[in-house]
């Protein structure tokens, strides 16, 4: 019901009925108590929920990364499917903004000239600013990742438990000496795909002394770098933290002349489609980023609509074997 039917039926003026749903303005006690009444009758539950409803934009506030426009990375573009497939659903719309790294002007831009009712951001830092300065404004928020505040809305994968897992099953195919890299350390997934994988290494009872870990692998100079560190220490398995990484590394190995996996085998701890059409095809820890976008929506939505929603939600992963990845003869 609008603004102009509830005047209508009450017969008073729109701006009568605002000021007494909205609580600003002078108004007589009387009248502001009809029409709070009649709001009622019409679905309004409480004071609180009618100005609520009252200042909703019915768009939400999708955060993407800078970088993410620099490089193809196919999780972005997955993610805002799923993200965009649930509030049309909804009837809300999606408003895009990117930050990077600790600049978080683009959010404050949305927030403080109230174009959003609640916003996503796709990857979070560790002691991430950008998620203190929604908490402070009262913004609901929605994390594809996984934070250490409690009243913040998160999903994600297990990265931890995967990469450990992935570890566990490529030394049970016979590989003791890995390589693992990642991107800006300063993600908090990078840091928990580390953890998983000091904890596969650790469990298997290898030594850490044969084994590599680079962190901040990002330009073209660190891979040629990290490969020719890899060989001198004769690794036999690259572990790379996601797709884009391991799209340079393989690309960049053969090129070298490198046979995978005769020379040295390769995993990703994300997938994508590129990682399907190399020669061979590349094993990955397979997670529909699609469905991560879609669940990040679909609890913001609900907390924003007074309706139950889980604070945490963990989608499941699987582990794909594909030729990349052989047997240790």
């Amino acid at each position: 019901m609008t603004l102009e039917e509830i005047a209508k039926e009450l017969g008073v003026s729109k701006s009568t009925v605002s000021r007494a749903l909205s609580g600003k303005g002078r108004i007589g006690e009387e009248t502001r108590n009809k029409i709070y009444s009649y709001a009622k009758e019409c679905g309004y539950a409480t004071k609180k929920e009618i100005r609520l409803n009252l200042s909703k934009t019915k768009n939400i506030g999708v955060i993407i990364p800078s970088d993410a426009y620099e490089v193809t990375m196919p999780f972005f573009q997955e993610c805002l499917l799923g993200i965009c497939e649930c509030t049309s659903k909804q009837d809300y719309n999606v408003v895009i903004g990117t930050h990077q790294g600790y600049d978080i002007s683009g959010i404050k831009q949305l927030v403080e000239n109230k174009k959003v009712d609640g916003i996503i951001l796709m990857r979070n830092l560790e002691d991430d600013i950008a998620v203190k300065y929604l908490i402070e404004k009262n913004i609901p928020v929605s994390i594809v990742g996984t934070c250490g505040e409690t009243n913040v809305i998160q999903v994600d994968s297990d990265n931890r438990v995967a990469t450990e897992s992935l570890v566990q099953m490529l030394v049970a195919r016979g590989y003791e000496r890995f390589a693992l890299l990642l991107g800006d350390f300063s993600y908090r997934v990078n840091r928990e795909r580390y953890e998983g994988y000091r904890e596969g290494i650790m469990k298997s009872g290898l030594s850490n002394e044969n084994q590599a870990v680079y962190k901040n692998v990002i330009d073209q100079q660190d891979m040629d770098d990290v490969i020719y560190s890899i060989m001198m220490k004769k690794i036999q398995h690259i572990i790379c933290g996601d797709d884009v990484i391991c799209t340079k590394i393989v690309s960049k190995l053969q090129s070298e002349g490198y046979k995978i996996p005769e020379q040295i085998a390769v995993a990703s701890l994300y997938n994508s489609t590129n990682l399907e059409c190399f020669s061979p095809p590349i094993t990955t820890v397979n997670v529909s980023a699609k469905l991560l976008g879609n669940m990040a929506a679909k609890q913001l939505i609900q907390c924003l609509q007074g309706k139950e929603y889980n604070r945490k939600t963990n989608v499941d992963y699987e582990i794909l074997f594909r030729k990349s990845t052989g047997r240790v003869s």
